[in-house]
């Protein structure tokens, strides 16, 4: 949480220690350094999303199209911190915690990288998979490409965490997610 308020240069070990109530000495003890935490939090990370994401994206064809546009409509609002955390009452703070990371340090920090791909990896699959079931359905175009629509959405998601952290209201955020999903192409009839 710590890392998701101050990003990785921003927080101290005094901050983790803080934030934890581990001493300074536990902490290395446990983890090496401060970089040993940030690892840890971002495994943490990807445990809770592989959990979020492909359930609310599984089940039955039919219902594909509904569980996508209700995915996306919560997606765009950021990402849920733990059953136990109310939500961020400021939008920034709901930011994807491994694109934020990403973007912090991932260019010159291979480990950093690696799991904040396996994060976008977890959620992009969830939602490839949402759409084949839909296409399946005919309810999404058979002839698109379902990767590549999955990219598509998630950049609309992640790109939603740079305009709600610039102050735009929630119904904008709203609105980007009901245009995004407007825009996904459905079956043509002839």
């Amino acid at each position: 949480r710590q890392f998701r308020a101050s990003g990785y240069n921003g927080t101290s070990v005094d901050d983790i220690s803080a934030a934890t109530g581990l001493g300074r000495g536990s902490l290395y003890a446990a983890f090496d350094d401060k970089h040993g935490v940030l690892l840890q939090a971002m495994t943490g990370y990807f445990a809770r999303l592989a959990q979020g994401p492909p359930k609310m994206l599984a089940g039955p064809d039919e219902g594909a199209l509904e569980r996508l546009h209700a995915y996306l409509l919560r997606a765009v609002h950021g990402v849920p911190l733990a059953a136990d955390v109310p939500p961020a009452d400021d939008r920034a703070a709901a930011t994807c915690f491994a694109a934020k990371m990403a973007l912090e340090i991932g260019a010159s920090d291979p480990e950093v990288k690696r799991l904040a791909n396996d994060c976008f990896s977890v959620v992009r699959t969830a939602v490839a998979e949402c759409l084949r079931a839909a296409q399946r359905n005919g309810d999404i175009d058979p002839d698109a490409d379902p990767d590549d629509l999955a990219y598509l959405l998630l950049t609309v998601i992640r790109g939603s965490d740079v305009v709600g952290a610039y102050g735009h209201s929630p119904d904008r955020l709203t609105s980007i997610a009901e245009n995004a999903f407007a825009l996904l192409p459905r079956p043509r009839h002839h």
